[in-house]
């Protein structure tokens, strides 16, 4: 089981602060450094001191980092055009070394776009398709051929599809609750099917639909990655698991219901319960930034039993 740290800077959080649990992230040997897409917080938090653009600052940890995998959950189609992002990624996975990895879905928080004059799209998955279309096919394009798309959202035309990435296949990451289109979707385009927040009944249902859909698009089982995100909040006593709850505004029985939270005992049984659901990595969103001591337990006490 892979382990990743996956981040929500909206809710608050300076580069700074990122750069050190990215650090922290591959001093203690997790997977992977993973950040959302969003400009403005939720959950009633301030967000101070303001939102940082993911893209930015995954490029500033290509240089600072050396050896994690760096990424989205998810980057929003309605932030960015499919070209830009096609270079834009490129350009980071070259300053990264290969390390990078690309989580696109539609873009959903509407009041963000309202308070940052980004236009939000009645019809948003047409314009997901199209994008993972463009992203992929850009990037596949051999050196010194043109990529041309005239879809109903988006034309190119006599791309010269540059830059390319470091790596010669970037993974795609798709994911999501859709019972039809989204499987579908994660079949033709993508490496990695993630479902967030889900209870291991819903993570065991969905997943058997990527497999059929992976099925009928002709593919091996195994091009396929299956991955959870689940908030993470584990302390070597009750006393400190309240005191991490407390810290991110939630209550224990609550995490302890729709995440992985308690002692490392615990959240150990509780993540092979999701291996045995099909999941093969557990991207553990950590919302208190500051409490480094936090991965420092999991990797100590939950990563190191499941090697």
């Amino acid at each position: 089981m892979d382990l990743r740290i996956f981040t929500e800077p909206q809710q608050g959080a300076t580069y700074d602060t990122l750069l050190k649990v990215a650090k922290a992230t591959e001093d203690l040997h997790f997977d992977a450094f993973f950040r959302s897409d969003h400009f403005l917080s939720m959950g009633g938090t301030d967000g101070l001191p303001g939102p940082t653009d993911a893209w930015i600052t995954l490029a500033g940890l290509a240089r600072e980092t050396s050896r994690i995998r760096l990424g989205t959950l998810m980057t929003a189609g309605t932030f960015r055009l499919p070209g830009v992002l096609a270079i834009q990624v490129a350009q980071v996975d070259q300053m990264s070394g290969g390390r990078v990895e690309l989580g696109l879905g539609t873009g959903w928080f509407e009041e963000e776009h309202t308070a940052y004059g980004i236009p939000f799209p009645k019809e948003k998955f047409g314009r997901l398709e199209e994008q993972l279309a463009i992203v992929t096919g850009l990037w596949s394009t051999p050196l010194g051929e043109t990529f041309t798309h005239q879809g109903s959202h988006y034309q190119l035309s006599d791309s010269p599809a540059l830059p390319k990435p470091a790596q010669a296949k970037v993974p795609v990451l798709v994911g999501g609750h859709g019972a039809k289109r989204t499987p579908r979707l994660a079949a033709r385009y993508a490496d990695e099917f993630n479902i967030p927040f889900a209870s291991l009944e819903d993570t065991r249902r969905q997943f058997g639909r990527v497999r059929e859909a992976v099925q009928e698009a002709g593919r091996a089982p195994r091009e396929m990655v299956y991955s959870n995100a689940l908030v993470a909040c584990v302390g070597k006593d009750e006393a400190e698991v309240a005191r991490r709850a407390a810290a991110i505004g939630r209550q224990v029985d609550e995490l302890r219901a729709n995440g992985l939270a308690g002692s490392p005992a615990e959240v150990v049984d509780k993540i092979g319960r999701y291996a045995e659901a099909g999941s093969e990595r557990i991207y553990l969103q950590i919302l208190d930034l500051d409490d480094l001591d936090h991965l420092e337990l999991i990797s100590a006490q939950v990563q190191s039993q499941l090697s």
